[in-house]
Formats: structure tokens, sequence, C-alpha cells
């Protein structure tokens, strides 16, 4: 019973997961650039027409039921399974998949508390437009802020799924002492919360020219999971 209830959660897990990111990769390689050299009648026109609507509703409820599946295995795993906090953060199986639930939640916050609502009044100043009025004054600003977490979460996406395979796949480290685990608790928080901060409010500096261009994602994501990786042998050794 117990291994056909984790199956279930892992397989929906996928399903989800799969739509979301799919999504994301869609509106960062293929919608945001198509925008960005398109005819603004054009631009509009896909917006108020219900594409971007459409497209948002599949990206924000994948996000949603990825979550939700994902922290179910993991409570399940941790406290049915292993039996609490310290036989799961005593292996890089319960290290690994924290630390790619982690990157996954924040990525959910992203979409939910950030993009999602800066897009709708995008979307909203879309239709006004198209109906002949005004466009919203802040609905530049809030599509930039929507833009700069849309990048985040796919620079993110290269670590998560990086730690998410290598928890079944890879162990590379063997985790010590609880010192140890505490420091890299901290060292974790602490790039969680940088990368955040840019995500909210990097429009300028490196933050900007580094989520500026797809190029510059995938090395920021290539060198976030380095850092991460690295820091794991030098903290568990």
């Amino acid at each position: 019973m117990a291994e056909g209830w984790l199956f279930l959660l892992r397989w929906f897990h996928f399903l989800a997961g799969i739509t979301w990111i799919g999504l994301l990769y869609y509106f960062n390689f293929v919608q945001t650039p198509f925008f960005a050299s398109a005819e603004p009648a054009v631009r509009t026109g896909m917006i108020a027409g219900g594409l971007v609507s459409r497209a948002l509703w599949w990206f924000r409820w994948g996000a949603m039921i990825t979550f939700i599946t994902g922290w179910l295995y993991i409570l399940h795993v941790l406290f049915a399974k292993w039996g609490g906090l310290q036989p799961f953060f005593s292996q890089s199986y319960g290290w690994a998949i924290f630390i790619g639930g982690i990157l996954g939640s924040l990525m959910w916050f992203n979409v939910w508390f950030v993009i999602w609502p800066a897009q709708q009044v995008v979307m909203a100043s879309a239709t006004q437009v198209s109906k002949g009025g005004q466009a919203i004054p802040e609905a530049a600003a809030r599509g930039q802020r929507a833009g700069f977490a849309s990048r985040t979460n796919t620079l993110l996406s290269i670590p998560m799924l990086f730690f998410m395979g290598a928890a079944s796949h890879f162990a590379f480290f063997q985790p010590t002492a609880r010192p140890a685990k505490i420091t890299m608790m901290v060292i974790f928080a602490v790039i969680l919360a940088v990368m955040e901060w840019n995500a909210l409010v990097g429009t300028a500096g490196p933050g900007k020219k580094l989520l500026g261009s797809l190029k510059g994602t995938f090395w920021g994501g290539f060198i976030l999971t380095a850092i991460l990786c690295i820091a794991l042998k030098l903290v568990f050794r």
C-alpha cells in the first residue's frame, strides 16, 4: 500500500513537473525572445487574445501540483520510512532531495507570488489597449519584475534538477557531524537569499547582466550547481 502511494506521488510529481518546467522554458526560450522583436500590435493581440493566460494557467497549476506532491513524498520518506530528521540528514540522499526540494519551493513561490500577480497586471493592461484604452502605468515595471523572476527560476531549475537526479543516482558526499550540517544549512540559506533578492530587486548591476540573456542565465545555473556541490564536499569532508 505504502509503495503504491509513493509511486503515485512520484508519477504525478513528474507529470506536473514536466508541465511546469516545460512551460517555464517555453516562456524564456520562445515567447520572451519573440515578444522582444514582435510588433506591439502582435504582442498585444497574443496577450489579450488569451494565449498567455492559458499558458499561465497550466504553468502555475503545474507548479502547485509539483510542489504539493513533492513535499508529500519528502515528508513520507522523512517520517514514515526513515523515522525523522536525524537519519534523513545523515545520508547524501536526504541532503540532495532536500536541496532540490527547497530550490523547487523557491521557484514555486516566485510563480505564485511574483510572476503571476505581475502578469495579471500586464494582461489587464494589454486588454485595455486592445479595446482602445490606455495602458496601465505600472504594467511595464511589473512585466520586467516577472521576467526577472522567471529568468531566476530558469537559473534555479538547473541545480534543482541536478540534485533531484543526484539523490538516487550520484552519492558524491557523506554528511558528517552536526556542526557541519548547520554550516551547510547557513551557506545554503545565504545563497538562496542572494538569488531571491536579485530576482526581486536586481534591476541594475551584475544581477541584471546575468539574467539579461539566456547565456548568462545558463552559466549562472551551472555555476550555482558547482558552488553547491563544492560547498557540500568541503563542509562534509
